[in-house]
């Protein structure tokens, strides 16, 4: 797994290629299609927090989460001119305790696919399940390693890899192939994945 201060150096010299200036399409269209509705939401790994803005002015109650000083200042100053009411905190969740929940939606783009090792990624989603409350959602999108890389990109996970760590605590609801949005003109492949908190965990 990438460690904390790959991010914090990665924002300190302005090198993050992941942060677009808009909310993800991906999210805009699970939240409007599926619909999910507005409710108590987190957002793991926020960034500058174009995502958390998106979610507030929709309604939702957002907690948004990053271990950058300097993304989580950019994101209060983005939320403060858009007039969104969200809340963001420097915060690791490997770490620190998250106060506020249970919440009922959690999300994350490109945070499950930092973590290299298939325990620590079960691990990861049996947290993210303790934050949700009975038969909460988690939108996760993540890199796909269903392509032939040509250059740098975003960490490549298989399905494999989704189902083997999120399937104990998690149904998945939809798991589909689509392309990260990006400036550049051959955007890698990602994993959409949209999963429900199980009632009971199924151990394998």
């Amino acid at each position: 797994m990438r460690d904390t201060e790959h991010f914090k150096k990665m924002y300190m010299v302005g090198e993050a290629p992941w942060d677009l200036g808009k909310p993800d399409a991906h999210l805009i269209q699970a939240v409007t299609t599926t619909p999910i509705q507005p409710c108590k939401t987190l957002e793991i790994g926020c960034g500058t927090g174009d995502n958390a803005i998106w979610l507030a002015q929709q309604g939702f109650d957002v907690l948004a989460i990053d271990v950058s000083p300097i993304a989580i200042g950019q994101a209060k100053e983005k939320a403060a001119k858009a007039g969104a009411k969200c809340d963001f905190l420097v915060l690791d969740i490997f770490q620190q305790h998250i106060e506020g929940g249970p919440f009922h939606f959690a999300f994350d783009r490109g945070f499950l696919h930092t973590i290299d090792s298939d325990q620590v990624r079960k691990s990861f989603a049996e947290t993210v399940s303790g934050f949700l409350d009975a038969g909460g959602l988690w939108f996760s999108i993540l890199g796909n390693a269903d392509e032939v890389r040509r250059g740098p990109g975003p960490p490549q996970r298989s399905a494999r890899d989704i189902v083997n760590a999120v399937e104990p605590s998690f149904e998945i609801l939809s798991l589909l192939s689509g392309h990260f949005e990006s400036r550049h003109v051959d955007p890698a492949r990602c994993w959409v994945c949209l999963m429900k908190k199980r009632s009971q965990e199924v151990h394998s």
